[in-house]
């Protein structure tokens, strides 16, 4: 069986010091909050060159944390796109806001700059007061943030960059969390950057961002212990999780460039077959920390029989994301854009991720590549 995601190999190289890692909080015993969690804000902040890094207990709450930070409230909208994982759109009704959702594009799979104007303008018509977008760096590649930040600025509006699969790529030289007011990262084990459970965090130059993030994730405690500024609630980094991450941030860099070898090995076996499947394109200027390796299947492909075939040779596959956010039941009564979502609405139907993490080799490359060729010609002449 070829892993989808392959941690096994990867903890083979670090075991050992991450073993010592967590037997020094064992020792000092500081669960929650201990010193690894500022020494990994600290390296955090020196990777990205942002200011203020704050760590917390899931990808899931940085976004949270970075919505209170940017006060939202209540009834104000978000755009966010329709072609991503819930977190994306799910942290907005948790305060009562409004994810308004906007199309992507069809080659990057990450929000359509040109749709803002008409999404913005759907939620204005609608007497939504718009405050801020949400970028998503889908699969490792960060959405194209100048137009979106020149958007924002000539809207009075915010950006938050949902870089849960992006962070550790780059756009124009920049390093995702430095893109625009403020990013938030998971550290979900199958994550580009992944710790042994659930971990997140959220990244700004803005110091008044950071201070009520910083405040709201310890129940909204003040510099005062017990005492209490606003409501907060409960986001903090295990210790242990923290421990992890520092080793593993160690070779980060190194397998950043074994996934881009990975992605470059995918592109050549699959172009070499002339299956006129479409291959994930990375932008110039674009640097893709490869989260997942996505490709768009022919419309002649039934999927599902493909994937059955891909299966039966203990070749594993995924669909991100199969169903768009606005279609699932507790989101079909918030606005979509009057643009509409055709791209996501038909990649949901033909995109199809395969086996990714620094560690497949290109034997294993081609092995899913004749595979891929074999099911096409057998199935699909």
């Amino acid at each position: 069986m070829i892993p989808f995601i392959d941690l096994k190999a990867q903890q083979k190289l670090i075991r050992n010091k991450v073993e010592e890692r967590i037997k020094t909080v064992l020792d000092h015993g500081q669960y929650i909050l201990g010193p690894e969690v500022k020494e990994l804000e600290k390296k955090l902040s020196i990777y990205t060159g942002v200011k203020y890094v704050l760590c917390c207990s899931s990808g899931t709450d940085a976004l949270l944390l970075a919505l209170l930070g940017l006060k939202l409230k209540a009834g104000e909208g978000v755009i966010v796109p329709a072609f991503s994982f819930a977190s994306s759109a799910e942290v907005m009704p948790l305060l009562g806001a409004i994810p308004i959702f906007i199309d992507i594009e069809s080659e990057t799979f990450n929000l359509d700059p040109s749709k803002l104007a008409d999404t913005f303008k759907t939620a204005t018509e609608m007497g939504i007061k718009v405050k801020g977008i949400m970028s998503v760096g889908l699969f490792g590649q960060p959405a194209d943030m100048k137009p979106i930040n020149e958007f924002a600025k000539n809207n009075d509006l915010w950006v938050l960059d949902d870089a849960a699969q992006s962070f550790g790529g780059k756009y124009n030289g920049n390093n995702v969390g430095n893109l625009c007011e403020v990013s938030a990262t998971s550290f979900f084990p199958a994550k580009p950057l992944g710790c042994y459970g659930d971990g997140g965090a959220i990244f700004t130059n803005d110091p008044e961002i950071y201070e009520i993030a910083n405040s709201s994730h310890i129940h909204g405690m003040s510099k005062n212990r017990y005492e209490y500024d606003r409501i907060g609630m409960n986001a903090r980094m295990s210790t242990i999780q923290a421990a992890i991450l520092l080793e593993k941030l160690e070779i980060f860099p190194l397998e950043l460039k074994k996934r881009q070898i990975v992605a470059n090995n995918y592109n050549k076996h699959l172009n070499d077959l002339n299956l006129n499947i479409k291959l994930p394109l990375l932008k110039s200027r674009f640097e893709s920390s490869w989260a997942q390796y996505t490709i768009i299947l022919p419309d002649n492909i039934n999927r599902n029989r493909l994937q059955e075939e891909l299966k039966s040779k203990n070749i594993p596959t995924a669909i991100y994301y199969p169903i768009p956010l606005n279609e699932h039941k507790p989101y079909k009564n918030y606005p979509v854009s009057k643009s509409g979502l055709a791209n996501t609405i038909y990649l949901g139907q033909k995109v199809l991720s395969l086996p990714m993490h620094p560690y497949l080799t290109e034997d294993e490359i081609i092995n899913i590549s004749n595979n891929i060729h074999e099911a096409f010609i057998n199935n699909w002449k």
